[in-house]
Protein backbone atom coordinates (compact mmCIF):
# COMPACT_ATOMS: atom_id res chain seq x y z
CA UNK A 1 0.00 0.00 0.00
CA UNK A 2 1.20 3.48 -0.86
CA UNK A 3 0.54 6.26 1.63
CA UNK A 4 -0.12 9.17 -0.70
CA UNK A 5 0.58 12.76 0.40
CA UNK A 6 0.99 14.51 -2.93
CA UNK A 7 -2.48 15.96 -3.44
CA UNK A 8 -0.90 19.31 -4.30
CA UNK A 9 0.26 17.61 -7.50
CA UNK A 10 -2.93 15.70 -8.31
CA UNK A 11 -5.84 14.11 -6.46
CA UNK A 12 -5.04 10.41 -6.47
CA UNK A 13 -8.42 9.42 -5.06
CA UNK A 14 -11.52 10.68 -6.88
CA UNK A 15 -15.22 10.55 -6.08
CA UNK A 16 -16.75 7.43 -7.61
CA UNK A 17 -19.18 9.54 -9.64
CA UNK A 18 -16.27 11.13 -11.55
CA UNK A 19 -14.97 7.77 -12.81
CA UNK A 20 -18.48 6.56 -13.63
CA UNK A 21 -19.22 9.65 -15.71
CA UNK A 22 -15.95 9.44 -17.66
CA UNK A 23 -16.58 5.76 -18.32
CA UNK A 24 -20.12 6.50 -19.50
CA UNK A 25 -18.87 9.12 -21.97
CA UNK A 26 -16.26 6.75 -23.36
CA UNK A 27 -18.15 3.47 -23.34
CA UNK A 28 -21.79 4.22 -24.08
CA UNK A 29 -21.47 5.20 -27.75
CA UNK A 30 -23.79 8.12 -26.99
CA UNK A 31 -21.31 11.02 -27.13
CA UNK A 32 -19.78 12.32 -30.34
CA UNK A 33 -18.09 15.62 -31.26
CA UNK A 34 -19.71 18.61 -29.48
CA UNK A 35 -20.84 21.52 -31.67
CA UNK A 36 -19.96 19.63 -34.84
CA UNK A 37 -23.34 18.15 -35.77
CA UNK A 38 -27.07 18.31 -35.08
CA UNK A 39 -27.61 14.59 -34.49
CA UNK A 40 -28.32 13.11 -31.08
CA UNK A 41 -24.82 11.96 -30.14
CA UNK A 42 -23.25 15.33 -31.03
CA UNK A 43 -25.98 17.12 -29.09
CA UNK A 44 -25.39 14.86 -26.08
CA UNK A 45 -21.75 15.95 -25.98
CA UNK A 46 -22.70 19.60 -26.49
CA UNK A 47 -25.13 19.42 -23.58
CA UNK A 48 -22.45 17.94 -21.29
CA UNK A 49 -20.08 20.77 -22.21
CA UNK A 50 -22.75 23.41 -21.69
CA UNK A 51 -23.93 22.02 -18.35
CA UNK A 52 -20.38 21.91 -17.04
CA UNK A 53 -19.67 25.43 -18.27
CA UNK A 54 -22.75 26.70 -16.43
CA UNK A 55 -21.82 24.75 -13.31
CA UNK A 56 -18.27 26.16 -13.33
CA UNK A 57 -19.64 29.68 -13.82
CA UNK A 58 -21.94 29.32 -10.82
CA UNK A 59 -19.20 27.70 -8.71
CA UNK A 60 -16.75 30.54 -9.32
CA UNK A 61 -19.31 33.34 -9.39
CA UNK A 62 -19.25 34.22 -13.11
CA UNK A 63 -22.53 35.79 -14.25
CA UNK A 64 -22.21 34.71 -17.89
CA UNK A 65 -21.12 31.13 -18.55
CA UNK A 66 -19.74 32.17 -21.95
CA UNK A 67 -16.85 33.73 -20.05
CA UNK A 68 -15.78 30.31 -18.79
CA UNK A 69 -13.10 29.00 -21.13
CA UNK A 70 -12.08 25.34 -21.04
CA UNK A 71 -8.38 24.55 -21.38
CA UNK A 72 -6.17 21.49 -20.99
CA UNK A 73 -4.82 22.66 -17.63
CA UNK A 74 -3.97 25.73 -15.56
CA UNK A 75 -0.69 26.23 -17.42
CA UNK A 76 -2.52 26.71 -20.70
CA UNK A 77 -5.07 28.97 -19.02
CA UNK A 78 -2.30 31.16 -17.57
CA UNK A 79 -0.56 31.42 -20.93
CA UNK A 80 -3.84 32.43 -22.58
CA UNK A 81 -4.57 35.01 -19.89
CA UNK A 82 -1.13 36.60 -19.68
CA UNK A 83 -0.38 36.67 -23.40
CA UNK A 84 -3.95 37.57 -24.24
CA UNK A 85 -4.04 40.91 -22.42
CA UNK A 86 -0.44 42.13 -22.57
CA UNK A 87 0.66 44.48 -25.34
CA UNK A 88 4.09 45.81 -26.29
CA UNK A 89 5.28 48.39 -23.80
CA UNK A 90 3.24 47.02 -20.89
CA UNK A 91 4.57 46.33 -17.41
CA UNK A 92 3.63 43.28 -15.33
CA UNK A 93 3.91 42.84 -11.57
CA UNK A 94 4.24 39.36 -10.09
CA UNK A 95 5.65 37.81 -6.90
CA UNK A 96 8.27 35.43 -5.53
CA UNK A 97 5.47 32.99 -4.67
CA UNK A 98 4.74 32.11 -8.29
CA UNK A 99 4.87 28.80 -10.11
CA UNK A 100 6.76 28.64 -13.41
CA UNK A 101 3.38 28.58 -15.17
CA UNK A 102 3.17 32.28 -14.30
CA UNK A 103 6.86 33.16 -14.39
CA UNK A 104 7.84 31.57 -17.71
CA UNK A 105 5.16 33.23 -19.86
CA UNK A 106 6.25 36.56 -18.35
CA UNK A 107 9.95 35.83 -18.97
CA UNK A 108 9.09 34.80 -22.53
CA UNK A 109 7.23 38.05 -23.18
CA UNK A 110 10.08 40.08 -21.71
CA UNK A 111 12.58 38.30 -23.95
CA UNK A 112 10.60 38.46 -27.19
CA UNK A 113 8.50 41.58 -26.76
CA UNK A 114 9.04 45.05 -25.33
CA UNK A 115 7.62 43.98 -21.95
CA UNK A 116 8.81 44.93 -18.46
CA UNK A 117 8.14 43.09 -15.22
CA UNK A 118 8.74 43.51 -11.50
CA UNK A 119 8.76 40.87 -8.75
CA UNK A 120 7.38 41.68 -5.30
CA UNK A 121 9.38 40.31 -2.37
CA UNK A 122 8.10 37.99 0.38
CA UNK A 123 8.52 37.96 4.15
CA UNK A 124 10.56 35.30 5.95
CA UNK A 125 7.64 32.85 5.72
CA UNK A 126 7.30 33.28 1.97
CA UNK A 127 4.14 35.44 2.10
CA UNK A 128 3.98 38.33 -0.34
CA UNK A 129 4.74 41.77 1.12
CA UNK A 130 1.47 43.54 0.35
CA UNK A 131 2.81 46.99 1.25
CA UNK A 132 5.52 46.68 -1.39
CA UNK A 133 3.16 46.08 -4.30
CA UNK A 134 2.34 49.72 -4.98
CA UNK A 135 6.05 50.60 -4.92
CA UNK A 136 6.40 48.62 -8.16
CA UNK A 137 3.49 50.25 -10.01
CA UNK A 138 4.45 52.33 -13.04
CA UNK A 139 2.48 54.39 -15.53
CA UNK A 140 2.52 51.43 -17.94
CA UNK A 141 1.63 48.72 -15.40
CA UNK A 142 -1.11 46.61 -16.98
CA UNK A 143 -1.35 43.42 -14.95
CA UNK A 144 -0.71 41.94 -11.52
CA UNK A 145 -0.32 38.15 -11.69
CA UNK A 146 -0.41 36.32 -8.38
CA UNK A 147 -1.09 32.86 -6.99
CA UNK A 148 -4.04 32.37 -4.66
CA UNK A 149 -2.07 29.85 -2.61
CA UNK A 150 1.57 28.82 -2.82
CA UNK A 151 2.09 25.34 -4.19
CA UNK A 152 5.22 25.07 -2.04
CA UNK A 153 4.21 26.39 1.39
CA UNK A 154 0.42 26.51 1.19
CA UNK A 155 0.42 30.19 2.19
CA UNK A 156 -2.88 31.78 1.11
CA UNK A 157 -2.96 35.27 -0.36
CA UNK A 158 -5.46 37.94 0.77
CA UNK A 159 -7.20 38.47 -2.56
CA UNK A 160 -9.48 41.21 -1.21
CA UNK A 161 -6.43 43.26 -0.32
CA UNK A 162 -4.80 42.53 -3.68
CA UNK A 163 -7.97 43.37 -5.64
CA UNK A 164 -8.33 46.67 -3.78
CA UNK A 165 -4.80 47.67 -4.78
CA UNK A 166 -5.47 46.72 -8.41
CA UNK A 167 -8.76 48.58 -8.61
CA UNK A 168 -7.27 51.67 -7.00
CA UNK A 169 -4.52 51.74 -9.62
CA UNK A 170 -6.58 50.55 -12.62
CA UNK A 171 -4.54 47.35 -13.00
CA UNK A 172 -5.87 44.01 -14.22
CA UNK A 173 -5.75 41.20 -11.65
CA UNK A 174 -4.85 37.67 -12.76
CA UNK A 175 -5.09 34.92 -10.14
CA UNK A 176 -3.56 31.46 -10.40
CA UNK A 177 -6.10 29.33 -8.53
CA UNK A 178 -4.40 25.99 -9.15
CA UNK A 179 -3.92 25.16 -5.46
CA UNK A 180 -7.10 26.84 -4.22
CA UNK A 181 -9.88 25.92 -6.65
CA UNK A 182 -12.09 23.44 -4.84
CA UNK A 183 -10.44 24.29 -1.51
CA UNK A 184 -11.37 27.93 -0.93
CA UNK A 185 -14.80 29.26 -1.87
CA UNK A 186 -13.85 31.85 -4.49
CA UNK A 187 -16.35 34.14 -6.21
CA UNK A 188 -14.41 35.79 -8.99
CA UNK A 189 -16.63 38.73 -9.89
CA UNK A 190 -17.46 39.55 -6.29
CA UNK A 191 -13.76 39.69 -5.39
CA UNK A 192 -12.96 41.88 -8.40
CA UNK A 193 -10.72 39.35 -10.13
CA UNK A 194 -10.37 40.00 -13.86
CA UNK A 195 -8.88 36.62 -14.80
CA UNK A 196 -8.99 33.43 -12.74
CA UNK A 197 -7.16 30.29 -13.88
CA UNK A 198 -7.75 26.82 -12.47
CA UNK A 199 -6.97 23.18 -13.06
CA UNK A 200 -9.43 20.34 -12.65
CA UNK A 201 -7.29 17.42 -11.54
CA UNK A 202 -6.25 18.71 -8.11
CA UNK A 203 -8.90 19.69 -5.56
CA UNK A 204 -11.78 19.75 -8.06
CA UNK A 205 -11.33 15.95 -8.38
CA UNK A 206 -11.55 15.94 -12.18
CA UNK A 207 -9.48 13.74 -14.48
CA UNK A 208 -6.23 15.16 -15.78
CA UNK A 209 -6.57 17.08 -19.03
CA UNK A 210 -9.06 19.80 -18.12
CA UNK A 211 -8.70 23.26 -16.65
CA UNK A 212 -10.12 26.65 -17.32
CA UNK A 213 -10.02 30.41 -17.44
CA UNK A 214 -12.80 32.43 -15.83
CA UNK A 215 -13.03 35.97 -17.19
CA UNK A 216 -14.45 38.00 -14.33
CA UNK A 217 -14.33 41.33 -16.15
CA UNK A 218 -17.18 41.40 -18.71
CA UNK A 219 -15.47 44.21 -20.65
CA UNK A 220 -12.14 42.48 -21.00
CA UNK A 221 -11.06 41.15 -24.39
CA UNK A 222 -8.51 38.34 -24.26
CA UNK A 223 -6.76 37.82 -27.58
CA UNK A 224 -7.01 34.43 -29.29
CA UNK A 225 -4.28 32.08 -28.13
CA UNK A 226 -4.64 29.61 -30.97
CA UNK A 227 -6.99 29.39 -33.94
CA UNK A 228 -8.78 26.64 -35.80
CA UNK A 229 -12.07 24.83 -35.82
CA UNK A 230 -14.89 26.36 -33.82
CA UNK A 231 -18.08 24.88 -35.26
CA UNK A 232 -19.34 28.37 -36.15
CA UNK A 233 -18.46 31.13 -38.68
CA UNK A 234 -16.57 28.63 -40.85
CA UNK A 235 -16.06 31.02 -43.78
CA UNK A 236 -14.38 33.74 -41.73
CA UNK A 237 -10.59 33.74 -41.89
CA UNK A 238 -10.18 34.70 -38.26
CA UNK A 239 -11.27 32.95 -35.09
CA UNK A 240 -14.81 34.02 -34.07
CA UNK A 241 -14.51 37.04 -31.80
CA UNK A 242 -17.03 35.91 -29.22
CA UNK A 243 -16.55 33.90 -26.03
CA UNK A 244 -16.00 31.04 -25.55
CA UNK A 245 -15.14 30.22 -29.18
CA UNK A 246 -12.58 33.04 -29.30
CA UNK A 247 -10.36 31.03 -26.92
CA UNK A 248 -11.50 27.46 -27.59
CA UNK A 249 -10.20 26.15 -30.90
CA UNK A 250 -10.64 22.49 -31.75
CA UNK A 251 -12.45 19.57 -30.16
CA UNK A 252 -13.23 19.68 -26.46
CA UNK A 253 -12.08 17.03 -23.98
CA UNK A 254 -15.65 15.92 -23.32
CA UNK A 255 -14.86 13.02 -20.92
CA UNK A 256 -12.66 15.15 -18.64
CA UNK A 257 -15.02 18.13 -18.78
CA UNK A 258 -17.93 15.91 -17.80
CA UNK A 259 -15.76 14.47 -15.02
CA UNK A 260 -15.06 18.00 -13.81
CA UNK A 261 -18.79 18.55 -13.41
CA UNK A 262 -19.07 15.49 -11.19
CA UNK A 263 -16.13 16.65 -9.09
CA UNK A 264 -17.78 20.02 -8.51
CA UNK A 265 -21.09 18.35 -7.68
CA UNK A 266 -19.28 16.27 -5.06
CA UNK A 267 -17.80 19.42 -3.50
CA UNK A 268 -21.18 21.16 -3.49
CA UNK A 269 -22.80 18.11 -1.89
CA UNK A 270 -20.18 17.75 0.85
CA UNK A 271 -19.68 21.48 1.38
CA UNK A 272 -16.45 23.17 0.33
CA UNK A 273 -15.78 24.50 3.84
CA UNK A 274 -16.33 21.05 5.34
CA UNK A 275 -13.84 19.50 2.93
CA UNK A 276 -11.32 22.28 3.57
CA UNK A 277 -11.60 21.96 7.34
CA UNK A 278 -11.12 18.22 7.12
CA UNK A 279 -7.94 18.34 5.06
CA UNK A 280 -6.60 21.25 7.09
CA UNK A 281 -7.12 19.27 10.32
CA UNK A 282 -4.88 16.55 8.88
CA UNK A 283 -2.17 19.06 7.93
CA UNK A 284 -2.36 20.76 11.33
CA UNK A 285 -2.14 17.46 13.18
CA UNK A 286 0.88 16.49 11.10
CA UNK A 287 2.63 19.83 11.72
CA UNK A 288 1.79 20.09 15.42
CA UNK A 289 3.03 16.54 16.03
CA UNK A 290 6.40 17.28 14.42
CA UNK A 291 7.07 20.98 14.95
CA UNK A 292 9.25 20.38 18.01
CA UNK A 293 11.46 17.77 16.36
CA UNK A 294 14.77 19.61 16.33
CA UNK A 295 16.16 18.10 13.14
CA UNK A 296 13.14 19.18 11.07
CA UNK A 297 12.81 22.65 9.57
CA UNK A 298 9.42 23.92 8.37
CA UNK A 299 8.60 26.56 5.75
CA UNK A 300 5.55 28.82 5.58
CA UNK A 301 3.42 30.67 8.11
CA UNK A 302 1.38 28.22 10.18
CA UNK A 303 -0.37 31.01 12.08
CA UNK A 304 -2.05 32.44 8.99
CA UNK A 305 -4.51 30.96 6.46
CA UNK A 306 -3.01 28.00 4.59
CA UNK A 307 -3.97 25.16 2.36
CA UNK A 308 -3.36 21.62 3.65
CA UNK A 309 0.28 21.71 2.61
CA UNK A 310 3.28 21.23 4.90
CA UNK A 311 6.76 22.02 3.57
CA UNK A 312 9.74 20.71 5.53
CA UNK A 313 13.30 19.46 5.42
CA UNK A 314 15.47 17.22 7.52
CA UNK A 315 18.39 19.52 8.31
CA UNK A 316 21.42 18.64 6.22
CA UNK A 317 19.56 16.06 4.10
CA UNK A 318 18.74 16.50 0.42
CA UNK A 319 15.00 16.48 -0.15
CA UNK A 320 15.45 13.87 -2.88
CA UNK A 321 17.20 11.55 -0.42
CA UNK A 322 14.42 12.09 2.11
CA UNK A 323 11.79 11.32 -0.51
CA UNK A 324 13.58 8.14 -1.51
CA UNK A 325 13.81 7.00 2.11
CA UNK A 326 10.15 7.77 2.70
CA UNK A 327 9.02 5.71 -0.26
CA UNK A 328 11.51 2.86 -0.26
CA UNK A 329 11.28 2.18 3.48
CA UNK A 330 7.81 3.44 4.41
CA UNK A 331 5.82 3.50 1.12
CA UNK A 332 5.10 7.19 1.61
CA UNK A 333 4.67 9.21 -1.61
CA UNK A 334 5.46 12.91 -1.41
CA UNK A 335 6.88 15.63 -3.67
CA UNK A 336 10.50 16.69 -3.24
CA UNK A 337 12.70 19.10 -5.13
CA UNK A 338 12.02 22.54 -6.54
CA UNK A 339 8.25 22.24 -7.19
CA UNK A 340 8.44 24.58 -10.21
CA UNK A 341 8.76 27.45 -7.71
CA UNK A 342 12.32 28.73 -8.29
CA UNK A 343 11.99 32.14 -6.64
CA UNK A 344 10.62 30.66 -3.42
CA UNK A 345 13.56 28.28 -3.19
CA UNK A 346 16.00 31.13 -3.74
CA UNK A 347 14.12 33.04 -1.03
CA UNK A 348 14.41 30.16 1.46
CA UNK A 349 17.95 29.24 0.43
CA UNK A 350 16.90 25.73 -0.62
CA UNK A 351 18.01 25.72 -4.25
CA UNK A 352 20.45 22.87 -3.66
CA UNK A 353 18.55 20.99 -0.96
CA UNK A 354 15.03 21.32 -2.32
CA UNK A 355 12.05 20.91 -0.02
CA UNK A 356 9.93 17.94 1.06
CA UNK A 357 6.22 18.69 0.56
CA UNK A 358 3.36 16.83 2.21
CA UNK A 359 -0.04 17.82 0.83
CA UNK A 360 -3.28 16.45 2.26
CA UNK A 361 -6.81 15.95 0.97
CA UNK A 362 -10.24 15.36 2.43
CA UNK A 363 -9.72 11.90 0.90
CA UNK A 364 -6.79 11.34 3.27
CA UNK A 365 -7.50 9.19 6.34
CA UNK A 366 -6.57 9.66 9.99
CA UNK A 367 -4.66 6.39 9.91
CA UNK A 368 -2.53 7.59 7.01
CA UNK A 369 -1.67 10.79 8.85
CA UNK A 370 -0.71 8.88 12.01
CA UNK A 371 1.47 6.54 9.97
CA UNK A 372 3.24 9.47 8.30
CA UNK A 373 3.90 11.14 11.66
CA UNK A 374 5.41 8.01 13.16
CA UNK A 375 7.50 7.38 10.04
CA UNK A 376 8.92 10.90 10.13
CA UNK A 377 9.76 10.53 13.81
CA UNK A 378 11.62 7.28 13.09
CA UNK A 379 13.67 8.90 10.36
CA UNK A 380 14.41 11.89 12.62
CA UNK A 381 15.58 9.60 15.46
CA UNK A 382 17.91 7.77 13.10
CA UNK A 383 19.42 11.06 11.93
CA UNK A 384 20.06 12.38 15.44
Amino acid sequence: MTYYFDYGATSLKKPEAVAKKVYEILSSGEYANPSRGSYKEANNAFIEIYKTRKLVADFFGISDEKRVIFTNNATEALNIAIKGVIEQGDHIITTKMEHNSVLRPIYQLAEKENIEFSIVDSDKYGVVLYDDIEKHIKSNTKLLAITQASNLTGNIVDLKKIATICQKNNILLLVDGSQAAGVIDTKVEKLGIDLYCFTGHKSLFAPQGVGGLCIGNPNLIVKSYNVGGSGIKTFEKNQPQIYPEMLEAGTHNTPSIAGLAEGIKYILDKGIDNLYNKQLSFANKFYNSLKDVSIIEFYGNFNEPKTATVALNFKGVLSSDAAEELFEKYNIAIRAGAHCAPLMHKHFGTVEQGIVRFSFSSMTTEEEVDYAIESIKKIASELN
